[in-house]
């Protein structure tokens, strides 16, 4: 990506931030694994969008008058021989576009300095463990210089306020890595799905972690950095527990397998959830459950578009699982009473208990608020009919182009009573990326089938 799309954000942000206002950004830390062993490295994406830059130990400071400075690692031959080419300070601001840099050693030494005579300072709140009483120090060190003039930010701002309204929306250029995240992750999820049919047809012995292990090997060598999230392939009744993850269970022919995987690229994530089954046929009980799920999901694609409102997908969903649970019998009608009744008092969450979607980007539940900006002050209450809880609604976001959203409704069938047998245990959910458009929303991640005829024909191939 080129540097001027970085410095067009650092602009933005300084204007945001008051004439004499001043952010401080620091990357993720390294994080020990164990002894001697760190855990595979990952920047700090609000850092990461503002600079491009991916080495620890970085700090960034914007001023409100658009100045951009970056504190990094300096060049240390000895330590680059172990850990890599460093960029070093005096390279930084030709290659990132940034006004200045220095080496992160004299961050402590610098940070009074720049804060001083600032009327406010902004940084992340709650992210990185820390950084408030780094800040304080900082500032104690300028009000110990107020009787020789010097003036201390008399406000603390959240950056996170206006970090996230900018990532919510994406440009050209990030729909475009987006896309081919998705396309990365939705041949992975073929992959495994074949390796899954043709193993179990050669009489081999099929594990959860075969699977995971297609997964990424398909995701690195299509170029992608790192998962976007730890993988979940769940076999059988595993598939009904919703962060389950990848581990030695053995994959049965007959049973279902849902795999809910993607693959981060260039710093953004792709989310595809996908239940097939292990053998490449559905038997009628799961077909019908998948064909209840698919058609919701039908639903909620359909009413996600611009001027929607960001729960109107989970509220199709919701309208459809709820009339099936009652056509197939998974809910008795004469004990929770007809589709209205069923919605308002939410019998449905004993078999579908999660949101339909969520915001994603850099991170795989990206940032972004989900209540509408000009309306926060409409609040209501209502009591959940479950928990007894009083629950304040806002107006949900009004739905624009250029956010990115996923839709994933499920069902998850739990042995109890009353329940018929013949669904016991089967756990299905099917999840895609969408991009909101004017008309509608581009799916990006259909590059793997969802239909059940698809599907098997998939599985034969």
């Amino acid at each position: 990506m080129s540097t001027s799309i970085y410095t067009q954000r650092r602009a933005r942000v300084a204007a945001q931030l008051g004439t004499d206002g001043i952010a401080l950004i620091p990357t993720a830390p390294e994080r020990a694994r164990n002894r001697d062993s760190d855990f595979l490295y990952r920047h700090d994406s609000y850092f990461y969008y503002l600079t491009g830059f991916t080495e620890p130990n970085a700090w960034l400071v914007i001023t409100g008058d658009g100045k951009s400075t970056l504190f990094c690692a300096p060049k240390d031959s000895e330590r680059e021989i172990w850990d890599g080419i460093r960029l070093g300070p005096q390279a930084a601001p030709a290659a990132l576009g940034v006004d200045a840099a220095h080496s992160v050693a004299d961050l402590d030494a610098q940070l009074p300095k720049l804060l001083e005579n600032r009327d406010r300072v902004w940084y992340p709140f709650a992210i990185h463990q820390g950084l408030e009483a780094r800040v304080g120090s900082w500032l104690n060190q300028v009000r110990a210089r107020v009787r020789f003039g010097a003036l201390c930010p008399e406000q603390q701002r959240d950056l996170c306020a206006v970090l996230d309204e900018m990532r919510l929306f994406k440009d050209a250029h990030e729909q475009d890595i987006m896309r081919r995240a998705g396309q990365i992750s939705a041949r992975a999820h073929v992959r495994a799905m074949q390796l899954c049919a043709r193993m179990l047809r050669d009489g081999q012995d099929v594990r959860e972690y075969h699977l995971d292990a297609e997964l990424l090997h398909e995701f690195r060598m299509g170029g992608s950095q790192y998962t976007a999230y730890g993988s979940i392939v769940a076999a059988g009744a595993n598939a009904c527990v919703l962060h389950y993850r990848a581990d030695t269970a053995p994959i049965r022919s007959g049973e279902l397998v849902l795999i809910d995987a993607g693959c981060e690229l260039d710093g953004y994530a792709s989310d595809i959830t996908r239940s097939f089954p292990a053998n490449g046929t559905f038997s009628g009980p799961q077909r019908a459950l998948y064909e209840l799920v698919l058609a919701s999901q039908d639903a909620a694609v359909a009413v996600t578009k611009a001027g929607a409102r960001f729960n109107d997908p989970h509220d199709a969903t919701v309208k459809v699982l709820a009339q099936g649970m009652l056509d197939l019998g998974l809910l008795d009608k004469n004990k929770v009473g007809g589709l209205d009744d069923v919605i308002e008092k939410r019998s449905y969450f004993q078999f579908y208990m999660h949101r339909t979607g969520h915001w994603l980007g850099m991170d795989v539940h990206d940032c972004g608020s989900y209540v509408e900006p000009s309306q926060v002050g409409e609040v209501s209450e209502r009591k959940d009919p479950l928990s007894g809880e009083v629950i304040k609604n806002r107006p949900s976001r009004i739905l624009q182009p250029g956010m990115v959203l996923t839709i994933e409704p499920g069902i998850y069938v739990r042995p109890a009573p009353g329940v018929p047998e013949q669904f016991h245990n089967i756990g299905i959910r099917i999840e895609d990326d969408a991009i909101v458009t004017e008309s509608g929303c581009e799916l990006i991640s259909r590059g793997v089938p969802v239909k059940p005829d698809e599907l098997e024909a998939l599985m034969r191939a």
